[in-house]
């Protein structure tokens, strides 16, 4: 990641899209929502410009089957879940620019002139495919509607065009079925049409290679890819609902989803940028770009995304940053929507505050590829032992003591101790040592940064003792403006929790328009008047977590 420094102009961030046919759930999150979220807060703190975009993925043989099953129209069903993914993304606090769809007028017009010009450049064929065809429902059976074994991997279940276990395309399931049935497929013959990959081969080793602000561990297996030899994409499927072809001879058939959802990143900033009265390909290419994305969908982010865009000649640039991070697991499952294997925003919102599902998450995922549990004891702790007891505490005490000693007034700076300076020069620190961490995007080492801060601060209260002390005016100025301090560090990870602090010190306006850099200065003047003071957070007892353990997780 780099220093902010050396970013002048704009910085654009997306999130991979959600499929609009179900309930947003804490994996989701975990790998790609949250951490976006708090990078492009931080980022604005920080004082650059910033732009997150996703949208909803509409398209796709799921999506078709689910609609007809509940007597909707694809548009009327992906509809309703474009809304309702915002609501729960809105619920967490995971703030977007425009959140848009893939069904948009803009995207199938960009998705068609994109097709053009590869077909143009000479990149694009036709070839008669021998594909899966379920005799008892009488349907062509591309993409998820055929489950089996992976050729790659061995794994069982798994879908035909993506094996969540080792995270590769399938060249030809194994063993295949008819997921709608159970049916053994047939094979029926269909002309499509064929995106060649293969032919871009060295200039995505070249791509790859030069770019060092790609994970490289992630880099070293995608290169093996490439390597071994790339396959090229067939990009085109017989089924009504999808983004039509723009050929006279398509004979009704549709984009495979995976060629027209990434560039809908792109469809929609071009529709942020007119809103803003921007000409929006110029923005894109002079913007940083960053992709957060989970590692089941690095194929198509580091060979089909780029490939695309290397196709019609970078008119749209590369990705910078593809943040990726493994996934999220409950009882050492991955969760799914279409297994049934998940807990859902809406079920967790209504139970706990959003802080604290934003805070655990982004104290146990790491900046790698590595899975981690969800665990509803560890999630207990974290909330009541750092976020509570370490965190509130100090924050609770310390206003406490200036509204009942001092009537809510700060108090006049005197004499400096030793431990006075060295809590004035951890003060002027942590925005740096936290930010530099928010920057290469470790951010569970950035919020444990800021849990050792408030945690010397407790010390320094507990030593110093303001309750008793005669230097108890010195104590408490400097720790309301460590609390000041730990509102604008904490805004990225938990931003309600922040502006309610920022309330109670009574500054005015809003802790997310500070300026990042003044996290390290002592702002809070003597005789400033704070507000009213009341719990930021509320412990989680052991008895709810046991029944919420069988009634969420008992599917």
């Amino acid at each position: 990641m780099p220093e902010l420094n050396t970013i002048t102009k704009t910085v654009i961030v997306t999130s991979a899209l959600p499929y609009a046919n179900g309930q947003i759930h804490l994996g989701h999150i975990a790998s790609t929502y949250l951490p976006a979220d708090i990078y492009t807060r931080y980022i604005r703190l920080s004082g650059l410009t910033v732009y997150h975009v996703c949208a909803s993925d509409d398209f796709g043989t799921p999506i078709l089957i689910r609609s007809e099953k509940e007597k909707k129209t694809p548009s009327d069903y992906v509809s309703y879940w474009n809304r309702r993914d915002l609501k729960d993304f809105q619920s967490l606090a995971i703030n977007f620019d425009l959140f848009s769809r893939t069904s948009s007028p803009e995207n199938k017009s960009l998705v068609q002139s994109i097709f053009n010009k590869l077909q143009s450049n000479g990149y694009i064929y036709e070839k008669e495919v021998i594909q899966p065809f379920c005799p008892v429902d009488k349907k062509f059976l591309p993409d998820r509607f055929v489950v089996g074994t992976c050729p790659n991997c061995g794994a069982e279940g798994q879908y035909s065009d993506l094996c969540e276990n080792c995270g590769k395309v399938p060249e030809e399931i194994l063993d295949p079925k008819c997921w709608i049935c159970g049916s053994v497929p047939i094979k029926r013959s269909s002309n499509h049409y064929f995106f060649q990959l293969s032919k871009f081969s060295d200039k995505l080793r070249d791509w790859l290679i030069k770019n060092s602000n790609l994970q490289e561990d992630i880099k070293k297996y995608v290169l093996n890819w490439i390597n071994n030899g790339l396959v090229d994409w067939d990009i085109t499927r017989d089924i009504e609902w999808g983004i039509p072809i723009p050929t006279s001879d398509a004979n009704g058939k549709v984009f495979y989803g995976w060629f027209d959802n990434h560039i809908c990143y792109i469809s929609s900033l071009l529709i942020l940028a007119e809103e803003h009265k921007k000409d929006g390909k110029q923005l894109w290419n002079e913007s940083a770009i960053f992709h957060f994305i989970g590692k089941d969908i690095v194929y198509h982010h580091y060979l089909f995304l780029p490939a695309i865009r290397l196709g019609i000649d970078q008119e749209y640039k590369l990705p910078d940053y593809l943040p990726t991070r493994g996934h999220l697991l409950l009882k050492n499952k991955k969760l799914s929507k279409s297994r049934n294997w998940y807990i859902s925003i809406e079920d967790f919102t209504q139970r706990f505050e959003t802080d604290y599902l934003r805070f655990y998450l982004a104290s146990i995922t790491p900046y790698s590829q590595d899975d981690v549990n969800f665990d509803w004891d560890t999630f207990r702790e974290k909330i009541n032992n750092e976020l509570i007891a370490n965190v509130g505490n100090f924050i609770n005490r310390t206003l406490t003591l200036i509204q009942n000693n001092f009537a809510s007034s700060v108090p006049k700076i005197s004499k400096l101790e030793s431990y006075d300076n060295e809590a004035i020069d951890r003060i002027h620190t942590i925005g740096t040592e936290v930010g530099t961490k928010i920057e290469s995007n470790h951010l569970n080492r950035a919020l444990m940064d800021i849990l050792a801060f408030s945690s010397f601060l407790n010390s320094y209260f507990q030593h110093k003792k303001p309750w008793s002390s005669s230097s108890v005016d010195t104590t408490l100025y400097i720790s309301v403006n460590a609390v000041r301090t730990l509102a604008i560090v904490l805004a990225p990870f938990i931003p309600n929790s922040s502006e309610k602090i920022w309330y109670q010190l009574k500054l005015g306006d809003s802790v997310h328009k500070q300026e990042w850099s003044s996290s390290g200065v002592l702002r809070i003047a003597p005789g400033h008047v704070i507000g009213k003071i009341v719990p930021l957070f509320k412990k989680i007892d052991k008895e709810t977590i046991e029944k919420l353990q069988i009634e969420m997780t008992g599917k």
